[in-house]
């Protein structure tokens, strides 16, 4: 596999080729450097874990990265999250949600404490050498973003500096009062990469030829993008008389109509937040020309659903999914091989090329 190359400079630099969209082993490839390295987004803790001693069992990306773990919460460890696979023969531990005051796999027998070191096993006295540190359960990093939780298989991302540049704009906001709302929250399948439904977020370019009603809302001359490391920012600003936040003394906006911040984290999570509240993105590979997309809302104040740049989600992501199933097709063609940025309108999608191409090469 040919290594990938975007310049540095976005006024030089092309885009990653159409060969990076199609091919099999760059698929595979990115797989193994890009997501297996990665965090993912999970959810609610409140959702996730509703009681005391309640375990979750979960696949790290399903059907693309089915690498099993399981939450659990009890008041000594708090939050924790290890592998569910068993230290014996491989089984998985837990099978369905629940109530567990025990981690015991139901193949042998055997027991790990709430820590998840070994504790016991039955007809093992005269095993040698037994316990060893791989007969524990191997942990599993997690993070939050208030109730909202990342975990890490085997992350290399700083993810901690990411969530802290997130709250340097959004900290103000009660994110432990924000609820789920069902109604509001569903999957998509979309024809396409995903790094091409990355590509099309990833930019406000297209805003004024795609999406009629969002760019009545937003007032695109004053778009803005702040990149940083392993993600960006998106700031739309209110053209007049939409929903925009309050926005307290001494908040780097202080002063501006923002109708909204669009958060991107490497590699496929995006945090989009809105006056009403947060609808969060995820990108999950299912094959090289499919991609499950979920969406899922946590509305704060209801009374402002109704307004602005977040009042037609499924709108936009309809007129989103016609674009990039479009680009996914034309990148099939003979006739294409790359393309330039726009150095005022794609540094987003420019830097998202070049985190992708340092991967691949490392």
């Amino acid at each position: 596999m040919s290594n990938f190359h975007v310049d540095d400079d976005i006024t030089k630099a092309e885009t990653l080729p159409a060969s990076f969209y199609r091919d099999d082993e760059v698929f595979e490839r990115l797989k193994e450097r890009v997501f297996s390295r990665s965090y993912q987004w999970f959810g609610s803790v409140v959702d996730l874990l509703p009681q005391e001693s309640y375990v979750k069992p979960l696949m790290f990306i399903e059907g693309f990265l089915e690498e099993p773990f399981f939450l659990r919460k009890d008041t000594a460890n708090g939050l924790t999250c290890f592998s569910n696979v068993c230290t014996h023969r491989g089984n998985l531990i837990f099978h369905h949600e629940g109530v567990s005051k025990r981690i015991t796999c139901g193949y042998h027998g055997r027991t790990w404490k709430t820590d998840g070191s070994f504790k016991f096993m039955p007809e093992f006295k005269e095993a040698e050498n037994f316990p060893r540190a791989c007969d524990h359960l191997k942990a599993f990093q997690t993070l939050q973003l208030g109730p909202q939780l990342f975990v890490g298989i085997d992350a290399v991302i700083d993810l901690e500096t990411v969530l802290a540049k997130m709250k340097e704009r959004i900290g103000f906001l009660p994110l432990d009062e924000f609820k789920l709302d069902s109604s509001k929250s569903k999957d998509y399948l979309v024809n396409c990469h995903w790094a091409l439904y990355c590509d099309n977020y990833l930019e406000g370019f297209h805003i004024p030829f795609v999406h009629e009603d969002l760019n009545a809302a937003l007032d695109y001359g004053s778009y803005t993008t702040d990149l940083f490391e392993n993600g960006s920012l998106q700031i739309g600003y209110s053209s007049g008389g939409e929903e925009v936040f309050d926005l307290p003394v001494g908040h780097p906006d202080h002063g501006k109509e923002v109708a909204a911040y669009y958060y991107w984290l490497y590699p496929n999570m995006m945090f989009n937040f809105y006056p009403w509240g947060l609808s969060v993105n995820v990108v999950r590979p299912v094959s090289k020309n499919k991609t499950r997309v979920l969406f899922r809302s946590y509305v704060w104040d209801e009374s402002k659903l109704s307004d602005g740049a977040g009042s037609v989600l499924d709108k936009v992501e309809r007129e989103d999914e016609f674009v990039v199933e479009g680009v996914q097709k034309g990148l099939q063609s003979i006739t294409y091989q790359s393309g330039r940025f726009s150095p005022s309108r794609e540094q987003g999608v420019h830097h998202f090329h070049r985190m992708l191409a340092n991967a691949l090469n490392s």
